[in-house]
């Protein structure tokens, strides 16, 4: 079960397989070290056949080593599976804007709920600690799984209140130094 109590655990765990291939599509990337070559955004990448990539098991080889090592938190089959129940921009076209919204939201709020779990190893006061443990529950509340709930967590005030609380995390770490 969770950490931290009745909370439930989110799984940061990317599937590949139960998602729309939306990182090989919705991100860009330049040539250079990581890559073999240049890509823009909502553009399918040339290796993909269908929702897989054909060149999956020589990444690293073959120069896309920035593919290999990208980490998406879960947040693609997440928003492939269960805001938009399987569907996808490979069938339905017109769904890769809003593919592209949810899934950019959905990876931000993944991210934000590694760094307050990952919290909970320092060394926090209590305060701190009740801080940390309200951020996560409002961000298990955040995640409704509707575009819309996705898009007024990307753009409402509680990314910004998770900021700080690890900005000023950080500033009290560091000046213990």
């Amino acid at each position: 079960m969770a950490e931290d109590g009745a909370r439930r655990e989110v799984d940061l765990t990317p599937d590949c397989q139960a998602c729309a291939a939306l990182c090989c599509v919705l991100l860009p990337f330049d040539a250079g070290d990581a890559f073999a070559f240049d890509k823009p955004a909502a553009v399918a990448c040339r290796h993909l056949d269908g929702h897989a990539c054909r060149i999956h098991a020589d990444l690293a080889t073959r120069g896309f080593a920035g593919c290999q090592r990208y980490n998406c938190h879960g947040a693609g089959q997440r928003v492939t599976q269960e805001v938009f129940a399987g569907r996808s921009w490979r069938t339905e076209p017109g769904l890769l804007a809003a593919m592209d919204r949810a899934f950019r939201a959905m990876r931000r709020l993944h991210e934000d709920h590694g760094l307050l779990t990952a919290a909970r190893t320092l060394p926090l006061t209590d305060a701190e600690e009740a801080e940390r443990l309200a951020l996560l529950a409002r961000l298990d509340a955040a995640t409704s799984q509707t575009e819309a709930s996705l898009i007024a967590y990307d753009t409402g005030p509680l990314p910004r209140a998770v900021k700080a609380f690890l900005e000023a995390l950080r500033l009290r770490l560091r000046s213990r130094q």
